[in-house]
């Protein structure tokens, strides 16, 4: 019960995401061919609201559900590590269909194969975390 709201705020944003078609994969295919705004909108929009929330939070000092304050991490630009990361990021979107965010809807939605892409994001993830040492950051 301690973590109802996070279940609920999940279901909601699973909803958003289904009636939004940011999980259809025609969609993402238009947004790879130049050929509809729809997800470069969907995309710029959560890029400028994560902005005003970034800075709403360092200018308010808010805090979170234990009361300490929110910390912001700010890290040196690191042109390498964005461009190998979001190729890599990239080219997983491009050849599933689908962002880490709705694998889980579209599991819902579309069923086991879907369950490969989350295990491929669960490998990759893992696969990072043994060489992330020897990596650019």
């Amino acid at each position: 019960m301690k973590h109802l709201r996070f279940m609920i705020m999940g279901i909601l944003f699973g909803i958003t995401l289904s009636k939004g078609e940011i999980i259809s994969w025609y969609r993402i295919q238009e947004m790879f061919r130049f050929q509809s705004f729809h997800m470069y909108g969907v995309i710029g929009s959560a890029v400028v609201l994560g902005i005003l929330t970034i800075q709403f939070i360092k200018r308010t000092k808010l805090k979170d559900a234990q009361g300490n304050y929110i910390s912001v991490s700010t890290q040196e630009p690191g042109y390498a590590r964005n461009l190998i990361g979001g190729t890599i990021f990239g080219l997983g979107w491009a050849i599933t269909g689908a962002c880490p965010g709705p694998l889980f809807i579209l599991v819902g939605h579309q069923g086991w194969p879907f369950l490969l892409a989350i295990l491929g994001a669960v490998a990759g993830t893992f696969t990072y975390g043994l060489f992330e040492r020897k990596l650019p950051h």
